[in-house]
């Protein structure tokens, strides 16, 4: 089936009454069968396993193209289950250099503990990537559009290097979703997601998943890993998850549109120093983009202010519609001053701003931001 019909009709629960939509199972355990035989009847105890986690991971797994897709509860207690799965001590990891602050924390601050090394390299050089692969190699990171420059890194190419060497890539789809980007099809073995971000798409659950392309061992032990190490997701946050996935397509058109748009205005603005959106045809791999991206771009930007980190956190103040906040790929339109949310270890520019672009009517966004600039003269 389609996507879109998928993305409706896939994971559906079927509770004996024709319900049209899912139930919510708040229930924390289940009634053995006549026999007194634990999950006779399908389930035992909804850490192990619950009808609406098991409806959200049958619909992201179609949805993404692979066997098997697990929940968590956020999109880092996926990052940290993939880590714990997929590297033991003494292995090394690569990661892009610009990716989510959160991914290069875990990777520096914490997988260290366990004697795991990384290294970071610009996944746009793939000769810089051939360098940095060591004998003990398990597993390549890939983001791409990067975490907040935007940067588009080649997938297939990537993984041709990594299968030519045995190394497992996973790949950061969050800001793409399968709808834009396919990474199975591109070679990848797995990919992750934030499901916080476009799959929620309303900024009112948390949540993240991981898909595998094949069934293997290595699908096992992250059932495992999250079955016994309890990270789950609660069943009312994979019923909302289940619900927001019917609309993804709907709502990602209409912020494509829109980013596509904006992003125009914002080139043309005489204060903005850099627009940061691989759909501009002078993006430096706009045309690796057009390629993997089928042609959809997404709804995120990054823009430079000339007038430095202080101009950068007074224009994002000035908005009215843009609501300058955390996270991205709601319904509502968002701005950042991204090095101000990234803790200890800041990577962003000081003057850098990341839009999360929404779906509201065009001409009250581009008001907004045309406002902002006019703030900014007077």
């Amino acid at each position: 089936m389609h996507f879109d019909t998928l993305s409706v009709h896939a994971g559906h629960i079927e509770d004996g009454i024709g319900s049209v939509m899912s139930p919510i199972h708040v229930t924390t355990t289940f009634e053995r069968d006549e026999n007194g035989v634990i999950g006779g009847k399908g389930y035992v105890y909804t850490r192990w396993d619950n009808p609406n986690r098991r409806g959200l991971e049958t619909k992201l797994a179609k949805l993404e193209g692979g066997e098997e897709a697990f929940t968590f509860p956020s999109g880092m207690a996926a990052a940290m289950a993939l880590a714990q799965t997929v590297l033991e001590p003494e292995t090394h990891i690569i990661i892009p250099d610009d990716c989510y602050h959160g991914i290069a924390h875990l990777v520096k601050s914490m997988l260290p503990k366990w004697k795991i090394s990384y290294t970071e390299v610009d996944m746009i050089d793939t000769a810089a990537l051939e360098n940095a692969i060591q004998k003990n190699t398990r597993l390549i990171i890939v983001e791409t559009p990067s975490n907040p420059m935007l940067k588009i890194s080649d997938i297939s190419l990537i993984c041709r290097i990594a299968k030519s060497k045995g190394i497992l890539v996973g790949c950061d789809n969050t800001w793409t979703t399968p709808l834009i980007q396919r990474p199975f099809e591109l070679g990848a073995d797995l990919a992750f997601h934030s499901s916080t971000k476009f799959f929620g798409g309303h900024s009112d659950v948390l949540g993240g998943c991981i898909i595998i392309k094949k069934k293997n061992e290595l699908a096992e032990k992250i059932r495992e890993y999250q079955v016994i190490g309890g990270s789950v997701p609660s069943p009312f946050d994979c019923w909302l998850l289940n619900r927001s996935l019917s609309t993804l397509s709907l709502r990602l058109e209409r912020q494509i549109k829109n980013a596509e748009l904006i992003a125009n205005f914002l080139k043309a603005q005489p204060l903005v120093e850099q627009v940061y959106y691989p759909g501009l045809p002078d993006h430096p791999n706009h045309d690796i983009a057009r390629r993997q991206m089928h042609g959809l771009f997404g709804s995120m930007i990054s823009i430079t202010m000339k007038g430095g980190e202080k101009q950068a956190i007074q224009f994002a103040g000035n908005m009215k519609l843009f609501k300058h906040a955390t996270s991205l790929g709601g319904v509502e339109s968002l701005i950042e001053h991204r090095r101000s949310a990234e803790g200890k270890s800041p990577r962003s520019p000081e003057n850098l701003l990341r839009l999360s672009v929404g779906i509201e009517y065009i001409d009250d966004l581009i008001e907004d931001l045309a406002m902002g600039f006019d703030r900014l003269k007077s």
